[in-house]
């Protein structure tokens, strides 16, 4: 029996479109029986329309996307409004939400009865782009007859990481974006501590303002790149001292973020430099490339400060272990290398380890959405069997806020240097 068990072993293991196959022929339906669950994600929460197929094991098994960057990056030369236009971003969604999910499908070769379940982004996010996700993803559930799991979109991009890493619980994560920048302790699945957010505008939102204020979009090297991006590739051809611009907020000795300052500073010293090559708003700068490297420097340094100061609070109150504690940088400014080396900075001198998703899971996608339905399915936490009165919430919060309680410790922290 021994050697039976052992030349068993040896032989090569079915491929699970065979082992799908196999059973399929024989009237069985592979996603209701013994086979890993399989969680069909659908994020519309901004201007990318996007699905995937995940199964417990953390495989994914298919995924598709389709970005409106250029669309909207076309929208606004024409008419000059800038940024992500909510009834355009509708319309995109729309058009192509059901060839979007019928290629994650199809690349998976999982067909819609195979599924577990579907998870799908209510919240938070522009009011008109998530409505086209839940309209769709309700239909779908109600012709499948399986379980809907509403995913809160700032704790799927906390969790990502676990779909690549073995990352146990409490860890601290940064989310930085187009639309938000939070601080938080995730506890569980479910289970956040928010230590700081902004108190205006997110880091992504300013650094496609500044981009914009640059007309990076004429520069013949960023025409086609988003305003966070262009500004990250210019600036490593620039001179990040060449300005001195003061990071905010430095006598708060809390882990709130600010950048609305940084943006009007900067738009001063356009508006200066512009006077001073003698050219007209819209024109390239000589100094765009500086002016770059200096606000994402500022940025780092700003980011990097209050997620010291975090890590610090959450050690003192025994809320991280004191060694080998681990942070997440994710959201799609965390894609930005030059963010990253900040931050590293800061866990080398904290005792932490710093993780981050690979660039293209930073940004919105099908597939942290499916992951986080995975984990909600694991943990029975939020798995909907009656979506009677679902609905989608434009603005919501990230876990219980004890952001006073970590500006009322008041820490100091130790200056670093941020040699980048």
């Amino acid at each position: 029996m021994l050697t039976l068990h052992k030349a068993a072993a040896a032989l090569p293991k079915p491929s699970r479109s065979r082992m799908c196959e196999f059973l399929r022929s024989f009237g069985f339906d592979p996603g209701k029986l013994f086979l890993h669950k399989l969680i069909l994600g659908i994020e519309t929460s901004c201007d990318d329309t996007a699905a995937a197929v995940v199964d417990e094991s953390g495989k994914v098994w298919g995924e598709a996307i389709h970005s409106q960057t250029e669309v909207h990056l076309n929208f606004f030369i024409s008419s000059r409004t800038g940024g992500i236009v909510p009834p355009v971003a509708q319309q995109l969604h729309r058009e192509n939400i059901q060839r979007i999910v019928k290629e994650a499908l199809s690349t998976s070769k999982i067909s819609p009865s195979e599924l577990s379940a579907i998870a799908t982004t209510v919240k938070p996010g522009l009011a008109l782009s998530l409505g086209v996700g839940l309209s769709f993803s309700l239909r779908l559930v109600d012709q499948l007859k399986i379980p809907f799991i509403p995913i809160h979109h700032m704790e799927a991009h906390a969790l990502t990481i676990r779909l690549l890493n073995k990352v146990e619980f409490p860890f601290l994560v940064l989310l930085i974006s187009g639309g938000h920048c939070l601080l938080a302790l995730v506890r569980g699945v479910s289970d956040f501590l928010l230590l700081g957010k902004s108190l205006d505008i997110a880091p992504g939102d300013m650094l496609d303002k500044v981009a914009r204020r640059l007309s990076l979009i004429k520069h013949p090297e960023c025409s086609t790149m988003s305003g966070g991006k262009a500004i990250e590739h210019l600036a490593k051809q620039g001179n990040k001292l060449h300005f001195d611009i003061k990071p905010p907020m430095q006598r708060a000795k809390n882990c709130d973020f600010s950048f609305t300052g940084l943006q009007h500073v900067t738009d001063r010293i356009i508006t200066q430099k512009e006077k001073e090559e003698g050219i007209q708003k819209g024109q390239i700068l000589s100094s765009a490339a500086h002016i770059a490297a200096a606000v994402q420097h500022t940025t780092a340094c700003h980011i990097a400060k209050r997620t010291h100061r975090a890590i610090l609070f959450c050690k003192q109150r025994d809320l991280l272990p004191q060694s080998n504690a681990v942070l997440v940088a994710s959201g799609g400014v965390a894609s930005n290398f030059y963010i990253r080396k900040a931050l590293e900075i800061v866990t080398n001198a904290t005792q932490c380890t710093l993780l981050c998703p690979p660039p293209r899971l930073c940004t919105d996608n099908g597939i942290m959405i499916a992951w986080n339905g995975i984990e909600r399915l694991r943990a029975g936490v939020g798995v909907l069997y009656n979506t009677e009165g679902i609905r989608y919430e434009p603005k919501c919060p990230l876990g219980v806020d004890i952001s006073e309680e970590v500006g009322e410790a008041a820490i100091k922290v130790p200056r670093l240097k941020m040699e980048i």
